[in-house]
């Protein structure tokens, strides 16, 4: 008898995969300019598992089902895509938040602090300088506002024949005609109307792009551990001596309420809105209470120094309202103060309605003449912006000088700096704004300037701020063209580095010159930093030259350089004039090419990546910058993150993120539990995780937190190009290397035509990561240190791995 066959031994693929082996998923997110899910997926029937037209995710139809059958996804991972293209581009009237920039511009800035580590009171008073040079912004823009529809038509046109005939439509406002509205404080209290409306209208766009973009609440506070760190990310590379803590901190960027500020932009928009009110309240009640004090007229001086009283013991309590509380952060805050959201802004508007019914107040002997005397407003409010960027920039180097991170720009001033190009850009459109309306009104005359002009014009300041802006483009000529002959020797300098690396082949002179251009435009993504210094220091200068100018003439330019001498005249007059001119074709080519940009999607891919930069932060300075995308975007890949996990126990994810959806996955990632964080693992291509965030931004993607993040994830790899101006390393500094960093991949990926590849390569430079072998490479080393490999599973998704795209 034959002895008996022994049982065979387990075989490891037909027993380990079931126990430690689940379905994977792999969550692409797409960068600037979206893409479809049918471009992402590579199929055109897809079909979306979860979210609405806004934002969704989307599977292809085969795959809607697919953590049911397990059994048929063991060679390859179910694919979905999350679209979030919705909530940055659309319509042509989206352009419209293009008006609100330097809004935010200055809420970049309160993201730009240097990293901080036990300097709680420096970093608050950063805080608090930011948010006043945003108030101050939403004054500029209201007395702009004011200047135009006050001044320039109610005041000046309106109290002018010459202008009045020309402009029949204001003819019922004409002193000459006697009417109802002829008095000036009438005149006043009407066109009072427009600036109103512009506070209600920021008012209303604010909480209604609040509540469409910004109220997707994140995880419930019981999914995030409760003995997490919530302090700021204070740690760095030698932190500790080991290379993986158990318990990696967690940055500020997965603080609960990181992603949910209701309760401060309640806060803020009930500030600013009463602020606005109240700019408009000041300007007409000062108007006629300056006339009572200077007059025994029929009017009660009291009345009208009460109104001026509450008007300043109002503004009184909107500044402490900005100074009192920044983001609160440490748990989802759901509360709101709504005494303050209420009363405040209605407060402001009842003082405006006093000062509307002050100024009606029948006054038969007061004549408009002149100007409205608001210059020394002007005046002060660019001075008081000055200051605060000034301390600001105290501040934020002596934050600096306590970390000096060696890749934060400017050396911790670049929130300083982006503060004050904010400023610059809302005076340059708030004073182009008055500037046309002024020279539209004057017809052949120029405003200011005494030579057959019936209006005295907008506040000599605007036509001195419009006067330094040939002379700002002429300074910039020099870093320009520093730049130009830069680029032009790097490209030379590397023609014969690229040669040698698709040696042997035989060099082609138009080719390799064609590359090395490509990459040395590329690297000019790293000189930003100082051209926006040199920029900021400019304006500066240039915007303090403009103050003591009008204050020491009182007179436009024009007329301030009367008698000294034909060449400065003539420089003086040209400045001015061509200062006015820039301003309004600027504006206008700014409104047309913000409009054209979401429409074609080639443009908006060109400016895309400093808009969606702008817009990935939350509201934290200014209520009236556009709405922060991310506070939808971020919820919503963290939640289908959690849901994943949760519902397989044995699956593995990979999150896969392009340019700005690099940067969307590393903060969603950054909220998950820190259960579920090992479980994931983090491809990234085209990433400005550290070239960009990470400089301009250091507190929250500097190194420690980017060494948090990778320490926290399972694995995580990095793909980038020298071609590509946005993506580059993420620098991970430990030791022994994490091998984080994939790059540079060879771009093009044949030099000249080959058998294989029989046609010219393009240069993909920022696009189609997904081309390249590498990255199906990358992706298939994430999935197997995720888990183990079932047979032919690398194979498979091998071949699977350059049909699926994830980058837009």
């Amino acid at each position: 008898m034959a002895p008996a066959t022994p049982p065979p031994s387990p075989s490891p693929p037909a027993t380990e995969p079931p126990q430690h082996t689940g379905t994977a998923l792999e969550l692409l997110v797409h960068g600037v300019g979206g893409a479809t899910p049918q471009e992402m997926l590579d199929d055109p029937r897809t079909v979306r598992v979860t979210g609405d037209t806004t934002a969704a995710v989307y599977r292809r139809t085969e795959d809607a089902h697919g953590e049911k059958h397990p059994e048929r996804y063991r060679d390859e991972p179910v694919a979905e895509a999350y679209c979030w293209s919705g909530l940055t581009s659309g319509n042509g009237s989206r352009a419209l938040w293009l008006l609100l920039l330097p809004f935010m511009v200055v809420n970049l800035a309160h993201w730009m602090r240097p990293t901080a580590t036990g300097r709680t009171r420096a970093v608050r008073l950063y805080g608090v300088l930011v948010r006043l040079v945003a108030l101050s912004l939403t004054v500029l823009l209201t007395a702009a506002a004011c200047e135009v529809a006050l001044d320039l038509l109610a005041w000046q046109c309106a109290g002018a024949d010459a202008c009045v005939e020309r402009r029949s439509w204001l003819g019922f406002l004409s002193e000459r005609q006697g009417g109802w509205w002829s008095q000036p404080g009438r005149r006043l209290a009407l066109a009072a109307v427009v600036p109103a409306a512009l506070v209600g209208l920021l008012w209303y766009l604010s909480n209604r792009t609040w509540s469409a973009y910004e109220s997707q609440r994140p995880l419930d506070e019981q999914d995030v551990d409760a003995d997490d760190s919530f302090g700021a990310a204070d740690h760095g590379p030698d932190a500790d001596d080991d290379p993986r803590p158990p318990v990696p901190v967690r940055p500020a960027l997965g603080r609960p309420g990181f992603w949910y500020g209701r309760r401060l932009v309640a806060r803020l928009r009930a500030a600013h809105t009463a602020a606005g009110f109240l700019t408009v309240a000041a300007a007409v009640a000062g108007a006629a209470a300056r006339y009572d004090r200077g007059t025994e007229g029929p009017v009660p001086r009291f009345i009208g120094a009460a109104v001026e009283g509450g008007i300043v013991l109002c503004a009184l309590v909107v500044v402490w309202v900005v100074c009192r509380r920044g983001r609160s952060e440490r748990t989802r805050d759901t509360r709101l103060d709504g005494a303050l959201i209420s009363y405040l802004p209605g407060s402001a508007l009842v003082l405006l309605g006093l000062a509307v019914l002050y100024a009606s107040w029948s006054r038969p002997d007061w004549q408009s003449s002149g100007a409205l005397p608001v210059e020394t407003a002007f005046r002060f409010l660019t001075l008081g912006q000055g200051i605060l960027v000034i301390a600001l920039a105290v501040v934020a180097r002596g934050l600096y000088r306590r970390i000096p991170e060696p890749r934060t720009v400017l050396y911790g001033l670049g929130g300083p700096a982006v503060a004050m190009l904010a400023c610059a850009l809302g005076g340059v459109m708030t004073g182009g704004v008055a500037q046309r309306v002024a020279d539209w009104l004057d017809g052949p005359g120029t405003p200011g300037m005494g030579r057959s002009s019936d209006i005295a014009g907008p506040p000599v300041l605007l036509s001195w701020q419009a006067s330094v802006i040939p002379v700002l483009l002429l300074l910039l000529l020099v870093p320009v063209l520093v730049l130009v002959v830069r680029t032009a020797r790097t490209a030379r300098r590397l023609g014969p580095i690229v040669e040698a690396e698709y040696a042997p082949e035989p060099p082609d002179e138009g080719r390799t010159r064609r590359i090395a251009r490509i990459r040395a435009t590329a690297a000019l993504t790293d000189s930003a930093p100082w051209i926006v210094g040199v920029v900021s220091t400019a304006t500066l200068l240039l915007g303090a030259g403009a103050v003591a100018g009008s204050w020491y003439s009182d007179q436009v330019p024009g007329r301030a350089a009367d008698g000294s001498g034909p060449l400065l005249e003539s420089f003086a007059d040209a400045a001015q004039s061509t200062g006015s001119w820039l301003i309004g074709f600027g504006f206008i080519l700014f409104v047309a090419g913000g409009r054209r940009a979401y429409k074609d999607a080639s443009a908006r891919r060109t400016i895309g990546i400093l808009w969606d930069v702008g817009t990935f932060w939350p509201r934290a300075a200014h209520p009236f910058a556009p709405p922060c995308y991310a506070e939808r975007a971020v919820p919503d890949l963290a939640s289908r993150m959690s849901a994943w996990t949760s519902t397989t126990p044995r699956g593995r994810l990979v999150i896969s993120g392009h340019s700005q959806g690099s940067v969307l996955a590393a903060s969603a990632v950054w909220q998950l539990p820190d259960a579920t964080r090992p479980r994931v693992a983090l491809l990234t291509y085209g990433s400005p995780l550290e070239r960009l965030y990470g400089r301009w931004f250091p507190a929250y993607f500097g190194p420690g937190p980017l060494l948090g993040l990778h320490r926290s994830v399972h694995c995580w790899r990095n793909l980038w190009r020298a071609t590509d101006p946005i993506g580059g390393p993420v620098r991970i500094g430990a030791d022994p290397d994490p091998g984080v960093d994939r790059g540079p991949l060879k771009d093009p990926l044949a030099y000249g035509r080959t058998t294989k590849l029989p046609l010219p390569e393009p240069i993909l430079g920022h696009s189609d990561y997904q081309a390249d072998p590498a990255f199906a490479d990358a992706r298939t080393d994430l999935l197997a240190e995720l888990g183990p490999q079932v047979p032919r599973q690398a194979e498979a998704r091998t071949q699977k791995g350059t049909s699926v795209r994830s980058s837009g």
